[in-house]
């Protein structure tokens, strides 16, 4: 089932899609953006199935209406999804014959009808050249909302024709306490996929249910609390297994500068309770104990260059080696 008041945070864009709901004041096109996980697709649904119920009860669709009925079996004729061929582009055929031609047709049954683009920020120019016409002269039934990561994909001429909806990352509190109360996740863990996913709830889920993700965690939480004992070429070694295990290497690095934010923090307030790795209390405290501001901040910043010479393709085992060395050093 498909209802706003369930949907977390986001209430500037709730009000928004509320009010035009309220008011049957229904624009032509929306942009809602965000990254991956913060709700866009939800949102879409949610304002799809609510302006085509036929029994809707204040913003909220019914859900036992046939508009409802349909849309939950995936069978509505006037709710489509435009989806695209190539995976990294939506291209001009896509655009013209899913939407632009297809909106020609009048809804079958509803008073709208809607298309929602995910991914949008994909289309190439050509295809938003194409749908421009579509959003400057819409049949007045046409509701068209583009799903995007960020609204910097579009051209000039389809953002000052579009509704803007971005969406916002949710408090920390918000997103622990989904975690708790709904995957009973104990609280270091719900705290370290909290840090991660940086106020995205859809993230933050998907990292609590990846064993994967848990893994690398405990690896390389093993390797910066033995980074006196182990020699450089070891932990080379054991990063490179997480590198070679399809994750993502830039979470490791992202782990490290946590861990290392935790150790200036401490060392500054000598205070647990603002810690991410709480948990690992005696081990934070040893470490900010023999290192320097200076020396935490210097991995910090070597941490954000191992990061970039990465992304540069610079060779792995030398971006490692540099950057253990810098920690060794600490």
């Amino acid at each position: 089932m498909f209802q706003f008041k369930d949907i977390l945070g986001q209430d500037a864009v709730k009000e928004h899609l509320a009010r035009a709901i309220e008011e049957t004041h229904i624009s032509h096109a929306y942009i809602l953006s965000g990254e991956t996980g913060m709700g866009k697709k939800l949102l879409a649904k949610t304002f799809a199935m609510a302006i085509e119920c036929e029994n809707r009860k204040g913003i909220e669709p019914c859900g036992v209406c046939h508009s409802c009925r349909q849309f939950l079996t995936d069978n509505h004729p006037d709710i489509i999804y435009v989806t695209h061929e190539k995976p990294g582009s939506i291209g001009v055929d896509d655009i013209r014959e899913k939407l632009v031609e297809d909106v020609q047709i009048k809804p079958y049954a509803n008073p709208y009808k809607i298309y929602i683009v995910d991914e949008a920020g994909k289309m190439t120019v050509q295809a938003q050249n194409a749908l421009l016409k579509t959003i400057e002269e819409p049949p007045a039934y046409a509701v068209i909302l583009l799903l995007a990561a960020n609204s910097e994909a579009f051209l000039p001429t389809i953002l000052s024709r579009c509704i803007m909806l971005p969406l916002k990352p949710l408090p920390d509190e918000v997103v622990k306490g989904y975690l708790s109360e709904h995957l009973h996740m104990a609280k270091q863990q719900a705290d370290i996929c909290c840090a991660f996913a940086r106020g995205n709830l859809g993230k933050a889920i998907s990292l609590a249910r990846s064993e994967a993700f848990m893994d690398m965690y405990q690896s390389v939480l093993r390797i910066l609390k033995g980074a006196k004992e182990m020699s450089v070429p070891m932990m080379i070694e054991s990063l490179r297994v997480l590198k070679d295990g399809n994750r993502d290497f830039m979470e490791c690095l992202e782990l490290m500068k946590l861990w290392y934010r935790d150790v200036m923090v401490f060392k500054a307030t000598q205070d647990a309770n603002v810690l991410i790795f709480i948990h690992e209390l005696t081990a934070i405290r040893e470490t900010a104990n023999y290192s320097s501001f200076h020396g935490i901040d210097t991995v910090i910043d070597a941490i954000d260059k191992a990061r970039i010479r990465l992304n540069a393709n610079v060779g792995f085992d030398l971006v490692m080696e540099l950057l253990l060395l810098t920690i060794k050093e600490l």
